[in-house]
């Protein structure tokens, strides 16, 4: 078998037994042209069925020397195993090269996040003396009280808002959708807003029911209200380079600080895995310290 018909056979399997989206299956198909186009310039004829896993671990320290980072590097091993997984099923190959093929470690970074203090520093910034303002001071509130992506901020409905259980409902990454409590410091300036602002408004057709618009009644931008925070950040004396997913991060991390449940956390902020939500666990040595004295029998 040569790797082009296996590549072909590949491309079939994704679009219709997995039934990848064109995007994926691309993505797919790249990853294991990339591993052909190596073996090419090191002069290797090797066929699918008789590469070992040496080939492939050359093909890894290639991409390590070119400069790829470790999560390039993991999704291209990723897209290698899937490959040679779907030969072994197909039985187009005895043994798989890629089954003790080991993935780079991914470093995972620390966000950056702002102090309570920092965030009451922001939001005192904004300048209540404009309508402006009185949308802008709803928008921080909401943004900090919720945890909210800066998509889900902006594409936020006045029907999505349960003024009475202190709710509103999020339409998050993949269009799933997720309940998230809403504090009542939040609510009471979006109802503000909305009253003294909105109201006044000539809404365009189309964003009838999106909370947050600009002065020509249309919904606001993901870059006006990255904007808007620098020049808060500016103002307030906030020297880190921060942006809207920084309150999102900030949300969470006071939480977790706070003796929050990671399991519920994970909920409000719409993640799909927990292990998404344990990087907001980087507390103080003394926070930490502090919860063993409390809960810890050996520590009481």
């Amino acid at each position: 078998m040569n790797w082009e018909s296996a590549i072909k056979e590949f491309k079939t399997y994704l679009q219709l037994e997995r039934s990848l989206s064109p995007n994926s299956v691309e993505a797919y198909l790249r990853d294991i042209n990339k591993l052909v186009q190596f073996l090419s310039t090191q002069n290797n004829t090797t066929a699918p069925e008789l590469m070992e896993r040496k080939h492939l671990e050359g093909f890894l320290l290639f991409l390590y020397e070119m400069g790829l980072n470790d999560k390039s590097q993991a999704r291209i091993v990723s897209g290698i195993r899937a490959f040679f997984k779907f030969l072994l099923m197909e039985d187009h190959i005895n043994t798989d090269p890629s089954q003790l093929l080991e993935l780079p470690k991914l470093k995972r970074k620390l966000p950056d996040t702002l102090s309570y203090e920092d965030i009451t520093a922001i939001i005192n910034a904004i300048d209540l003396s404009t309508p402006e303002g009185q949308r802008n001071k709803a928008i921080y509130e909401t943004l900090y009280s919720c945890g909210l992506r800066v998509t889900e901020l902006v594409e936020l409905k006045v029907s999505d808002i349960f003024f009475d259980g202190g709710y509103i409902k999020v339409r998050g990454k993949g269009d799933k959708e997720r309940l998230v409590p809403i504090g009542d410091s939040a609510l009471k300036y979006i109802e503000i807003y909305k009253t003294t602002v909105r109201n006044h408004l000539n809404v365009q057709k189309g964003f009838e029911d999106h909370v947050f618009l600009n002065r020509r009644g249309k919904k606001l931008t993901r870059v006006y209200i990255f904007m808007l925070l620098r020049e808060l950040a500016e103002k307030a004396g906030i020297k880190k380079s921060i942006s809207p997913h920084t309150f999102r991060h900030s949300f969470a991390t006071h939480l977790i600080e706070g003796g929050a449940d990671l399991r519920a956390v994970q909920v409000m902020l719409g993640h799909e895995s927990i292990t998404t939500t344990e990087i907001y666990t980087h507390l103080d040595r003394e926070f930490l310290r502090a919860t063993l004295i409390q809960f810890h029998p050996r520590f009481k």
